[in-house]
């Protein structure tokens, strides 16, 4: 086989358009939904470090035992890094929305796993909390002084019932949560790409 022979098998070959340019229209298309879906990552990024600011204000400045004071910061310490290591997942998610490389129907394909993949993280995130919020029900009804010390029977009722009302909301607002601030932007996108077909 010669060089002509070579250049004109190397020109015939259309192995490479499977993966097609996206348009400046498509694209500016596509850029809307992602810069909503970072300004939400932001907000909430943001919006969780005040909160957890705020409850180590909380509970440096409001009166009680040491030991209970002591636990809650334990416990609100361990949800930081709880947070910190779901935050960093999506993290990772947010550098590559920002990256210049969406140019091809693949690299949205690729995004639109990640989203997925996010989505797991996100409710996984919000059912790691569960086991937090026991323990802050459990060390309330232990050390929170009363005039009439509470039966067993009761604090039992008590922290079932909260499990029995507080897990269910708790998935429902993660899951309502999502939607709002990114599900509806992933639908955008994942229409956008369903077009480029």
């Amino acid at each position: 086989m010669n060089i002509d022979e070579l250049k004109n098998t190397w020109n015939q070959d259309d192995s490479f358009e499977d993966t097609p340019e996206i348009s400046m229209e498509q694209k500016d298309k596509i850029n809307l939904p992602l810069e909503k879906i970072r300004s939400n990552m932001r907000m909430e990024f943001w919006s969780t470090i005040g909160i957890f600011v705020f409850a180590f204000a909380v509970i440096a400045l409001a009166p009680g035992p040491f030991k209970f004071k002591f636990y809650i910061t334990i416990l609100i310490a361990s949800m930081v890094f709880v947070t910190f290591f779901f935050f960093s997942k999506f993290f990772k998610l947010y550098k590559n929305m920002s990256s210049p490389m969406m140019k091809t129907y693949d690299s949205l394909k690729d995004l639109l796993h990640q989203f997925e993949l996010n989505k797991q993280y996100y409710f996984s995130f919000y059912l790691a909390f569960v086991p937090f919020l026991v323990c802050e029900i459990i060390i309330v009804l232990e050390f929170i002084p009363r005039a009439v010390p509470l039966s067993d029977l009761k604090i039992a009722s008590i922290l079932i019932g909260s499990m029995v009302i507080v897990m269910p909301l708790l998935f429902v607002m993660g899951k309502w949560w999502f939607k709002k601030f990114y599900g509806k932007f992933i639908k955008q996108i994942e229409d956008l790409v369903h077009e480029l077909k």
